[in-house]
């Protein structure tokens, strides 16, 4: 059965702004980048973490049609496309305080859970990021 979870994709309206905040601010490192005609296939991973990509799409073909790919990118406007990634670290406030340093917007700040502490950030195109440290064992 499975054992792994390979890809996860998110609409990026511009995938070169996407490049900026996801690898010139959030730090992750670009896994693959390729022309293949009828899209840019663009991934992105932790470092150090090639098994685990998240492909940055432009809404279009070859999975949408024209005027589904307009209703989407209306969607992704609206940060309503319900895209959220998940990341862990070993530092919320310092990370936290990082990212707000190099002006990511803040949906909020760190916050003790039961869970371990989280917070909120959103990127240019309105899909949500948390971050969270788990508790210490």
């Amino acid at each position: 059965m499975l054992n792994s979870i390979r890809l996860s994709q998110i609409y990026v309206l511009d995938q070169d702004e996407a490049l900026d905040f996801y690898v010139g601010k959030l730090g992750l490192t670009v896994h693959t980048d390729e022309d293949l005609g009828f899209m840019r296939w663009l991934t992105v991973c932790v470092p150090g973490e090639p098994d685990r990509q998240i492909l940055l799409e432009r809404p279009g073909p070859p999975g949408l049609d024209p005027a589904t790919a307009d209703q989407v990118r209306e969607l992704v406007t609206k940060g309503a496309t319900g895209g959220t990634l998940g990341f862990t670290t070993d530092d919320a406030q310092k990370t936290f305080e990082t990212l707000r340093d190099r002006g990511v917007e803040i949906t909020d700040e760190p916050t003790q859970r039961p869970y371990g502490t989280d917070f909120g950030v959103r990127d240019p195109f309105g899909n949500s990021v948390r971050i969270l440290q788990p508790p210490t064992a």
